[in-house]
């Protein structure tokens, strides 16, 4: 705590475990802080302790101890109440609705409110289906949250009177960050679209009115042309309707052929409409790609027992879905062309990838990024792989659960590939350690696949390093050229063969 006037601090939490703040009380008075530690002995292998401590007594209050599902908190605008955020079984069974055997995802971000006199929890999103992101309880008692809902990131005001969501419309697809004034009903946010970049605008809550502040980018894309794009959704064999979208090449011609890049979801969100990033669909597609984007079975965003799909799901309902959709993609678009067909996906998405080139020869190529290839490796090691696995394979184990950690490990199926795949990896990923692609990529050369690797030195589970990053950019498209165009030019340039 530091005094502005004394210029003095003095510390307010000891110990060997983390405090993190969590909010100040409206009036100053109290802050509200957590500290986590580490229990194996139940899922999920972490309890939460929440703490309110008056500053001027430096007296202590315990809210809850040894939470196993903690939460992101907030005080109400009179202090007597918290909003809680955090996966459905934050409190138990008071937040989880899926059906009967299915078991809750607990990257499903739901709201609670939680009185600090009562303790009495209500949840307050079990009926609303889009999984909550940011959160703001504003003094007129409303609260205003975004929330990922099938690929958009959208803007909800929650009136805690009447238990009722309503959505403020915004002129962009994906809302960024939101900054709300505290005096006054003003907000200011970005956000872009699918083939907008980043706006600001400043957001009137009364009246729900955006006005245009600023377009960054405006100068830099003036001339910039982009392909159109449309949304296309179908429903897989089991009865779940499977959302998507596509984007097409600048002078799209149907009768012509073009390749195809079908890109999903890594971790458990969903692959939003926002424009660029990582893996900027707008630029694939003016490269002369027809590109698919589907939100297979685990998303987020659209339900909770659409979520849960994910949870001991590896391999299963999410490739299948991929699988089926591409199939009828291809079927119902004649433009593009079902022998040049790629895939590529990040991380959980980039196991999905591995998987992929075992189950299905509908691929010719395909690039994944740090991907898991065995999941009871990526289980045991690195600084994430028990944490999510308490999630993504609740009360799963190497030893439990064969048929998840052998059966559907890409690596054990490794003498099933099919097709060429391109590995990619930074050598510090603390996520998934390397050791994932570097034993896939032995299996597959030991059995005669055809595998390529790239390794980025020094560099995590996200490509930061902006020339490095370029770079990385670069060799997607490349290998992407190569295999699907005919085009292998830029990656002989990159990558020259050597005499080993």
């Amino acid at each position: 705590c530091y005094d502005i006037k004394t210029k003095l601090a003095r510390q307010l939490t000891a110990g060997n475990e983390s405090a993190s703040l969590q909010d100040i009380k409206p009036d100053g008075s109290k802050i509200l802080f957590s500290i986590s530690g580490t229990d194996y002995t139940e899922v999920p292998f972490s309890k939460q302790d929440l703490f309110e401590m008056d500053i001027r007594t430096m007296q202590l209050d315990t809210i809850w101890k040894d939470k196993l599902y903690g939460g992101y908190c907030q005080y109400s605008p009179d202090g007597t109440q918290l909003l809680v955020s955090g996966g459905p079984e934050t409190f138990g069974k008071t937040g989880v609705k899926v059906s009967e055997g299915r078991i809750p995802n607990s990257y499903d971000r739901q709201l609670f409110l939680f009185d600090l006199q009562s303790k009495k929890v209500e949840a307050l999103t079990l009926d609303f289906d889009p999984a909550v992101e940011r959160t703001f309880w504003s003094k007129d008692g409303s609260v205003y949250l975004t929330a990922d809902e099938r690929d958009y990131v959208n803007l909800y005001r929650l009136d805690l009177k009447k238990r009722t969501f309503a959505k403020i419309e915004v002129p962009v697809e994906v809302i960024g960050s939101v900054a709300y004034a505290s005096n006054k009903p003003i907000a200011v946010y970005d956000g872009s679209s699918i083939s907008t970049p980043q706006r600001l605008y400043t957001l009137d809550l009364r009246t729900g009115k955006s006005t245009f502040l600023m377009y960054p980018k405006e100068k830099q894309m003036k001339e910039v042309e982009f392909g159109s794009s449309e949304e296309w959704n179908f429903v897989n064999s089991s009865g779940t309707k499977i959302y998507g979208r596509i984007y097409y090449p600048v002078g799209y011609d149907t009768d012509k052929k073009y390749p195809v890049i079908v890109n999903y979801y890594g971790g458990t969100t969903p692959t939003n409409r926002s424009f660029g990033g990582r893996y900027p669909k707008n630029i694939w597609a003016a490269s002369g790609y027809i590109v698919y984007v589907l939100q297979p079975s685990g998303s987020t965003g659209f339900g909770q027992d659409f979520s849960a799909m994910h949870v001991n799901g590896w391999g299963r309902d999410a490739i299948d879905d991929i699988i089926e959709g591409t199939r009828l993609f291809l079927e119902s678009h004649p433009s593009a062309d079902p022998e040049n067909v790629g895939c590529i996906g990040a991380s959980y998405g980039g196991y999905t990838t591995m998987m992929l080139q075992t189950r299905t020869d509908i691929f010719k190529t395909a690039i994944a990024h740090a991907g898991i290839s065995d999941i009871s490796s990526y289980w045991g090691e690195g600084y994430w792989g028990y944490s999510y696995s308490s999630a993504a394979a609740k009360e799963s184990y190497p030893w439990n659960r064969r048929d998840i950690y052998v059966d559907n490990s890409p690596l054990f199926n490794a003498d099933k590939f099919k097709n060429s795949i391109l590995l990619l990896h930074g050598t510090a990923d603390t996520n998934v350690p390397v050791g994932e692609s570097l034993q896939f990529y032995a299996a597959l050369k030991i059995l005669g696949k055809d595998v390529e690797m790239v390794l980025v030195s020094g560099e995590n589970h996200h490509i930061l390093d902006y020339k490095k990053r370029i770079e990385w950019h670069n060799t997607i498209m490349a290998w992407f050229d190569k295999k699907l165009r005919d085009q292998p030019d830029q990656w002989n340039d990159m990558y020259p063969e050597k005499n080993l």
